[in-house]
């Protein structure tokens, strides 16, 4: 197989950039919930793909590339002290609303608000297990952790979650509703 440099390179690089960049951006909003670090992670995902575009030799591997990227950008980061501040606002926000009636906005809020709560960790498994859909062998081969620990990281995550929801704890009765999101 050869590299898609030769006959790609550069249009090559765009077009998948142009088709994907949304879908990367809007997973890395459920990993750390601000659209700005969303911004730069999703950017930090690309640039490694953009470095490593001439050594690509399979199309299908790009995702799976780019979402490794992506959640490694994100718990390195997280794990960064600057990024542990508390954050100062002039005053403090008001909880999401939760429509009873099945608002789709309300709800994937209410999910976002309550993933804030979740460990990075456990929020970045959950994000591989449920948003994306990877399976168990998947979320450890993408976070470097045994089977195992994904799964205590799952059920802790999903315990912080339930907690955190509180009134719509109907979201999370076995799965989360991702597909909101």
């Amino acid at each position: 197989m050869r590299a898609l440099a030769d006959s790609d390179g550069l249009e090559g690089f765009t077009a998948y950039f142009t088709a994907r960049r949304d879908v990367v951006r809007r997973t890395a909003y459920v990993l750390c919930g601000d659209w700005h670090r969303a911004d730069d992670l999703a950017q930090q995902a690309f640039v490694r793909l953009a470095a490593g575009w001439h050594t690509v030799r399979d199309r299908q591997a790009l995702d799976a590339f780019v979402r490794t990227c992506l959640v490694r950008a994100y718990i390195a980061d997280t794990g960064r002290a600057w990024r542990r501040r508390e954050l100062t606002a002039a005053a403090p926000p008001e909880p999401p609303p939760v429509d009873d009636g099945g608002d789709a906005v309300a709800t994937r809020m209410a999910v976002v608000e309550a993933l804030r709560s979740v460990p990075r960790r456990q929020r970045a498994v959950l994000v591989c297990r449920y948003y994306e859909g990877l399976d168990v062998a998947e979320t450890a081969e993408l976070l470097r952790v045994s089977q195992g620990t994904v799964k205590s990281q799952t059920a802790k995550g999903l315990a912080t979650l339930r907690v955190a929801l509180g009134g719509v704890r109907d979201l999370v009765n076995t799965r989360p509703t991702w597909e909101a999101i």
